[in-house]
C-alpha cells in the first residue's frame, strides 16, 4: 500500500485548467453529493448537464462555446397515490420524454426512516439504482421499445445505497463491470448479466463512502474523511490511499481514455490525479495533476466534460450555474 499526500507539486509536463464561460441554471444545485451528470454527445456536438435541485432536475443541451441551447425542468411525477420521492423516472437523453417510472417499496421502512433512490449506472442493457434499504433495483432496458422491467434485486448492502458506478467489461465472463458503495463505506463489486454476480465485499472502516469509480480492475472509493483509495476489483487489496482533501469527498470522475482522476469535496478543492499500473510491479500508481480551488463554495458535484479528460465541470451548494474549466 502507499499514502500519498494532495500538498505535493503537480507535475510540470501536465497542462494546467483555465476557467471557461460558465453555464446559468434557472435554480440553484442542492446539498447533494455527485450532483452532477454529463453527457458527451460528439456526432451532435452538444454537451448534455444535468442537476438535482429539491423534487426537480435540470437537464441542459449546451454548444461547445458554452451557451445553452434548451434547458428542461424534469419534476417528479405525481398522482396515484404515490408521493414523489417514492419515484424513480426515466428520461431519453435530452429530457424530452419519460419513457418509464417505478414506484419504489417503502413497506419496510419505519415511520421515522427516509425513503429515497440514490446512485445510478447504466452497464450494457441494464441500469443498476441504489436504494435507501440497501438493495439496488436492476432494471433491463430494451434495445427498441418502452418495455423496461424490473429484473432483479441485488442485496448486498446492510445500510444506504451512496453511489453506483460502471465501466464495460474488458474481458468476457471473468472481469468485474460494477460496483456499489453505501453508508458504511462497504463497497460490493459485481459481474452484470441476466443474473448480476457478487464477485467481492471490500469491508469498510467507519466512515461513509461517498462517490465510486471504476478503471481497469481497480475501484476508486472517495469517503466522508476526505481520503481517496483504490482497491483491486478481483481481490479487494488495498492499492492507494490517498489523503486528498480537508473535508468530506462530494464526488469522483473518471476519464477513461487516459486514467485520470478527478475528485471534490466540501473544502472548495477539485484535484486531478493521474492513475497507471507499474509494468514491472503490477502496482497502481498515482500522480497528482492539478489542484482547483473554488472559493467560498462547497462543491457537491463535479465530472470530466470528455473521455480525455480535457475539460471538467463542478458545481456548488445554492450556486446557480455550472463552473468549466478547461486544459490550456
Amino acid at each position: 500500500m502507499v499514502a500519498a499526500d494532495s500538498e505535493g507539486p503537480s507535475d510540470p509536463g501536465v497542462r494546467m485548467f483555465r476557467r471557461e464561460r460558465s453555464i446559468p441554471l434557472r435554480g440553484s444545485a442542492a446539498a447533494l453529493c455527485n450532483n452532477l451528470s454529463v453527457l458527451h454527445l460528439p456526432v451532435c456536438n452538444l454537451t448534455h448537464f444535468g442537476v438535482v435541485h429539491g423534487p426537480s432536475a435540470q437537464l441542459l443541451s449546451v454548444a461547445p462555446e458554452g451557451v445553452p441551447l434548451a434547458q428542461r425542468q424534469l419534476h417528479a411525477k405525481e398522482g396515484a397515490g404515490v408521493s414523489s420521492p417514492l419515484i424513480t423516472q426515466m428520461y431519453e437523453s435530452d429530457g424530452s420524454v419519460m419513457v418509464y417510472w417505478h414506484a419504489l417499496d417503502s413497506r419496510d421502512a419505519s415511520p421515522v426512516q427516509a425513503v429515497f433512490a440514490r446512485g445510478i449506472a447504466s452497464c450494457g442493457h441494464f441500469i443498476c439504482v441504489g436504494m435507501w434499504s440497501g438493495r439496488v433495483l436492476v432494471f433491463d432496458i430494451p434495445v427498441k421499445g418502452p418495455n423496461i422491467v424490473l429484473s432483479e434485486e441485488l442485496a448486498g448492502h446492510p445500510t444506504s445505497v451512496t453511489d453506483i458506478a460502471s465501466e464495460p467489461a474488458q474481458e468476457p465472463d471473468c472481469m468485474a463491470d460494477v460496483v456499489t458503495a453505501d453508508d458504511s463505506g462497504l463497497l460490493c463489486v459485481w459481474r452484470s448479466g441476466p443474473e448480476f454476480k457478487l464477485l467481492t465485499r471490500i469491508p469498510g472502516f467507519g466512515v461513509p463512502c461517498t462517490s465510486v469509480q471504476l478503471w481497469k480492475g481497480i475501484v476508486a472509493a472517495g469517503y466522508g474523511n476526505g481520503q481517496v483509495r483504490l482497491y483491486e476489483t478481483s481481490t479487494g487489496a488495498l492499492h492507494v490511499q490517498i489523503n486528498a482533501h480537508a473535508r468530506a469527498i462530494c464526488a469522483l470522475d473518471l476519464a477513461p481514455d487516459v486514467g485520470k482522476l478527478l475528485s471534490a469535496a466540501e473544502d472548495t478543492f477539485v484535484h486531478i490525479w493521474k492513475l497507471s499500473k507499474s509494468t514491472e510491479s503490477g502496482c497502481t500508481e498515482v500522480e497528482h495533476c492539478h489542484g482547483e480551488c473554488v472559493p467560498d463554495t462547497q462543491l457537491c458535484g463535479a465530472q470530466f466534460c470528455d473521455p480525455s479528460g480535457s475539460s471538467f465541470a463542478v458545481t456548488g451548494y445554492d450556486l446557480t450555474e455550472i463552473l468549466r474549466f478547461s486544459s490550456e
